[in-house]
């Protein structure tokens, strides 16, 4: 039996592959669809390592089979590039950050590439990309300028409710809202300043500033997630971290029906 050439058989069949766009996902309605969606990594200047692929190769494994069955694949791969490490890395190295993560990115798809994996780079995603983070951006925007109401059973704009404070206050407000609440009539809501009219909607939006303890590393700048930090000091760069009550951006979570509660998570880091 000849040797099986693998280095001129994967570069034939990978060429192959990229210039006729084998893996391209095309809207089919007439096929069943499937969507096989990986963990995108963080593109850093090491590259890959084992951990990236060992979960890659099932998922395309699947989605190889699932093409053989007829169904409409879409197969996509990205980059979780924005954030902390990032930022960390530029300060490092003092390179900016766009072009230190573009040239990871060029580097993880070469690599990914070498594998042979069947991704649609058509479809590719890069969460640093202002094509992409503008809509996180609308995102938080709609959810901002919106209150749950409980009647409807589904969000609406903070107009409505502007509209009923000024007509009959919040008394008969059936929302969700901050516990502390404030009942006001018509009369007490004309009387409130911008200001005060502002903090009150506050207390309803489904995004809203408010203080809590958080993972604060002065270091860094930010706050940081409790898997961020190990024996008290940040995992990345090894830096004090301290629990401090910071005002933050928090969303706003119903629970019950027909309570006024409070869950939250934090959304960023502090406003700055």
């Amino acid at each position: 039996m000849s040797e099986y050439d693998y280095r001129s058989i994967e570069q034939k069949w990978q060429r192959f592959w990229s210039e006729n766009k084998t893996f391209k996902t095309e809207i089919d309605p007439s096929k069943p669809k499937f969507y096989s969606l990986d963990m995108f990594p963080y593109p850093s200047g090491a590259g890959l390592h084992v951990g990236h692929p060992l979960g890659y190769i099932a998922s395309d494994i699947v989605s190889r089979y699932k093409r053989l069955k007829g169904f409409n694949v879409l197969h996509p791969m990205g980059f979780d590039s924005f954030g902390l490490p990032a930022e960390q890395y530029a300060i490092q190295t003092g390179q900016h950050p766009a072009m230190t993560t573009k040239q990871n990115i060029e580097r993880y798809i070469e690599q990914l590439n070498n594998l042979g994996f069947s991704f649609d780079w058509d479809r590719e995603v890069r969460t640093s990309d202002p094509s992409y983070y503008k809509w996180t951006q609308w995102i938080f925007m709609q959810l901002f300028n919106s209150w749950y109401n409980y009647n409807t059973d589904k969000a609406e704009p903070i107009d409505t409710l502007v509209a009923e404070f000024a007509m009959r206050g919040n008394t008969q407000v059936n929302a969700a809202c901050d516990e502390d609440t404030p009942h006001v009539t018509a009369d007490a809501w004309a009387r409130l300043s911008e200001k005060e009219q502002q903090d009150l909607l506050l207390k309803y939006r489904l995004t809203f500033l408010s203080e809590a303890v958080v993972n604060w590393c002065p270091q860094l700048g930010t706050v940081l997630a409790n898997d961020e930090v190990k024996d008290g000091v940040s995992e990345r760069g090894g830096y004090p971290v301290e629990r401090k009550l910071m005002k933050q951006w928090m969303m706003r979570i119903t629970l019950t029906p027909k309570d006024c509660c409070r869950a939250w998570i934090p959304l960023t880091g502090p406003s700055r």
